[in-house]
């Protein structure tokens, strides 16, 4: 059974609430750290990713980004996670981030959508990592980080206001 990842800052409270103070402190130390590489990551796909094409340039207009010339599609075979930083990899594994049977189908880092090969980036669903770059357009990525955290944990994913609004364009392009 394939899980697809979803972020869930209950179970990074949870994932607190049962650690000493010293991993509470480290977890505070952790969440810079992930930024600063989202960054790196975004860096990265904006140089080697594929730009939209016509249609997704006027999808991404569509949506409202201001620079949809800026958003690169970048196809790998597992979307990246910071598996070398130990302290990363334990706090993944804690919020089923990564992990056995999970499947991160995709993902933005800014004006770069990390897409796994063999997941079809049909419309509906390039709307939704669309709308995905727009949040960070609108602010930035460390806000939407924090937000999207916060979001979960006092919402959960579904109500998520960023997740609302992003499968709010997944049904408006004909996705479920």
């Amino acid at each position: 059974m394939k899980i697809i990842m979803s972020l869930t800052f209950a179970s990074l409270i949870s994932w607190q609430a049962n650690a000493n103070n010293e991993a509470v402190g480290a977890f505070e130390q952790l969440l810079p750290q992930y930024i600063e590489w989202a960054h790196e990551v975004d860096k990265k796909g904006i140089k080697v990713g594929i730009p939209l094409d016509k249609k997704g340039l006027n999808l991404a207009s569509e949506v409202g980004i201001k620079f949809p010339e800026k958003v690169k599609i970048v196809y790998v075979d597992r979307v990246p996670y910071p598996y070398e930083n130990e302290g990363l990899k334990k706090m993944g594994l804690s919020l089923g981030f990564i992990g056995e049977n999970i499947i991160n189908n995709a993902q933005v880092f800014g004006y770069s959508i990390y897409v796994r090969k063999g997941y079809e980036l049909d419309t509906p669903k390039l709307a939704h990592e669309l709308v995905h770059v727009l949040q960070i357009e609108r602010s930035s990525l460390d806000k939407i980080i924090f937000q999207h955290l916060s979001d979960l944990a006092k919402y959960g994913y579904s109500n998520a206001p960023l997740e609302v609004e992003a499968f709010k364009a997944n049904k408006k392009y004909g996705g479920s």
